[in-house]
């Protein structure tokens, strides 16, 4: 556990840019903001991080969460790290350390370990260097930021290409996808503003996400701020609202993506698609190159990662539950590639994933 020095420090208001859009996490020069998703909607809050131990409780207490964000926000953690080491002494071990504290804070999704390579290779550059590559690590974690932003708007102009074959329509969408979740614009809620700005979507029904609530609390904000029409359902009410026929598409993200196309994201996508596919409501799969793990044959190698039994027990302080039941709350489940109608990349689109079309793809 971190000290209470290393506890992320609640330092204000955050606003939007000049532009309006959304910006989860900003480099300030010698640390980072995080608006905290924790307090969203009711206040608009920053955190200032200032350590690696920081950006990791951070991650776990998901005051940042999705997998792009919480891949850029690491790569940030490791030049926190950097900043201070003492400018004598081995300055390889510290930061190695750094890095390792930071994989460990959510096992499940793959953009952290990806973007923390990207660190390690930035470091491995300068191993002969008598003090550590501050300025090289800047400019890999920046690098890493810019690229993800580009992607979600490259991404988000595929996927409005593919809902625009069939014309307007309703979409579905499950947690939050957004541009809190990533470096600005979002992936699956990237592709539905994308959609929205070129007439091609009516509406977004947008399931609560439990027990986090990150559609109820994220996505549902996120829409508002755009103007783009939003009804708010509980999760249990999506059969009912597949079968009107009124949504064509599920849309999606990713934590993690197997080799073979199975898919890792937030619990509950499962038994949506298994409902998207006996309605007749197509699903789409939208995630960033980084999210593809080439390692792992299929879905049935993907670690599930597990979270306190409080998030279900308890509402606030208040118990819900008989005392000492036993409770199983999963964050994530696996979709088999075969409910997966399109799956979208910043390099490309994939219709009916499979092992061959991604390896060439990703090529």
């Amino acid at each position: 556990m971190p000290s209470p020095q290393d506890a992320p420090v609640a330092s204000g208001v955050h606003s939007v840019n000049t532009q309006g859009s959304i910006e989860p996490m900003r480099w300030r020069g010698d640390h980072l903001e995080l608006l905290d998703q924790r307090a969203l909607p009711e206040q608009i809050l920053t955190l200032r991080i200032d350590s690696a131990t920081q950006t990791a409780q951070a991650i776990v207490d998901m005051a940042v969460r999705g997998a792009p964000a919480i891949g850029i926000t690491a790569a940030y953690g490791v030049v926190l790290a950097a900043q201070r080491l003492e400018s004598a002494g081995d300055w390889r071990k510290p930061l190695e350390r750094a890095i390792s504290e930071l994989a460990g804070s959510r096992p499940t999704a793959v953009n952290l370990f990806w973007a923390l390579a990207r660190m390690q290779e930035t470091i491995d550059a300068h191993r002969e260097a008598s003090q550590a590559p501050l300025a090289a690590l800047l400019a890999t974690a920046k690098d890493i930021h810019r690229r993800d932003l580009e992607d979600n708007h490259c991404m988000g102009a595929l996927g409005a290409g593919v809902i625009a074959r069939g014309g307007p329509c309703a979409v579905m969408t499950h947690c939050n996808t957004g541009a809190l979740a990533t470096g600005g614009h979002g992936t699956a809620l990237g592709v539905i503003r994308s959609a929205w700005k070129r007439r091609l979507i009516s509406e977004v029904r947008v399931n609560e996400t439990r027990p986090w609530l990150q559609g109820a609390r994220l996505s549902a904000w996120e829409l508002q701020q755009e103007g783009i029409p939003a009804v708010l359902a509980v999760d249990s009410a999506a059969s009912l609202i597949l079968a009107e026929g009124k949504v064509k598409w599920l849309i999606v993200g990713a934590d993690r993506i197997a080799a073979n196309g199975d898919v890792a994201n937030k619990i509950g996508t499962l038994s949506l698609a298994v409902q998207a596919r006996h309605f007749g409501v197509k699903t789409m799969v939208v995630a960033p190159a980084s999210t593809f793990d080439q390692s792992l044959a299929s879905g049935a190698d993907i670690p599930i990662e597990t979270r306190s039994a409080r998030e279900l027990t308890h509402q606030g302080e208040r118990r819900i539950t008989p005392l000492d039941i036993v409770v199983y709350n999963p964050v994530f489940d696996i979709t088999p590639a075969s409910l997966v109608d399109v799956l979208i990349c910043e390099k490309g689109v994939i219709e009916t994933p499979d092992r061959e079309k991604i390896a060439a793809l990703l090529r």
